[in-house]
């Protein structure tokens, strides 16, 4: 049997954006709604306080990631806490925040934006590479998802509430989608809601399902091959890192009585995986 691990205990109100700094040798996360970054590797999670909502996040060096916020997209500093804006993010849209987001393979940064209440088709996905932010995708209402093949070859994106992953392919040098997105799975009219994921070094893609309390594993024709369980409804989203499997987790949206009978809930877990099938998170090259 798999074992599922508790890697941190705070209770995060909307844990997101799982990345695992392979330099540092540590996890990066947020909670989204409580306006916090945090990172951890051996050791007590550090904290870093924002003033905006921020969700997700690529490596740059040893020092430095790129932070998506909900007004910007930020070069931090996780040594000396200093940050600077790159470049604006729906700035002039005070409804709306980022949310789920990843480096692709060829150095750039997709994230996606969404309104502060779901509202319906208020956002859009969004892709910096080398120092331009282009829309790729618009009328978005939760964005998630955001992955790509070790083949480098497609990424895949979900827009929650529709329940259907999307699948594009790439430019190889580039990275730049290449024609119209198709469906890879179809989770509409099934009661299962697509959230954050990420593909491992085999191809396959591990899929957080919100409400649904578990991690599940597709092969490539979207066939389901594996599910694990964990102990909270709303898994959000995984990252793979260090030997490791890590998923975050929310409170948000849950009662009283669902968090007295979840007390791990908005915690994030660990689970140990097999040698080398986790691919390593790519960097972001900012400037050409």
């Amino acid at each position: 049997m798999t074992m599922v691990e508790l890697f941190d205990t705070t209770a995060c109100e909307l844990g997101e954006g799982p990345m695992w700094h392979p330099l540092r040798n540590e996890l990066i996360w947020f909670d989204i709604v409580g306006k916090t970054l945090f990172a951890k590797g051996q050791g007590d999670a550090r904290r870093y306080a924002f003033r905006n909502h921020v969700s997700a996040a690529g490596w740059v060096d040893k020092a430095q990631i790129l932070v998506a916020s909900d007004r910007a997209l930020l070069l931090f500093n996780l040594d000396s806490g200093e940050q600077r804006e790159i470049c604006p993010l729906e700035a002039d849209n005070p409804a709306t925040r980022s949310n789920d987001g990843r480096a692709d393979p060829q150095g750039g940064f997709w994230i996606g934006t969404m309104g502060l209440k779901a509202e319906s088709q208020a956002g859009a996905i969004y892709r910096f590479y080398k120092g331009e932010l282009r829309k790729l995708f618009g009328t978005v209402t939760i964005p998630n998802a955001i992955a790509f093949t070790p083949d480098h070859r497609h990424a895949t994106f979900t827009d929650t509430a529709r329940g259907q992953v999307m699948r594009v392919a790439l430019h190889p040098e580039t990275g730049w989608p290449l024609g119209a997105p198709e469906v890879y799975i179809d989770f509409s009219g099934t009661g299962i809601n697509p959230d954050g994921a990420v593909f491992d070094a085999e191809g396959c893609f591990w899929n957080a399902q919100w409400g649904a309390s578990r991690l599940a594993r597709y092969d490539d024709d979207g066939n389901l091959l594996q599910v694990l369980d964990l102990p909270t409804a709303h898994v959000t989203c995984p990252a793979f890192g260090g030997g490791h499997l890590y998923a975050t987790s929310a409170q948000e949206g849950l009662g009283p009585d669902a968090l007295a009978a979840q007390p791990s809930a908005g915690m994030t877990f660990r689970i140990a995986m097999p040698q080398g099938i986790g691919q390593d998170e790519h960097r972001v090259i900012l400037e050409s």
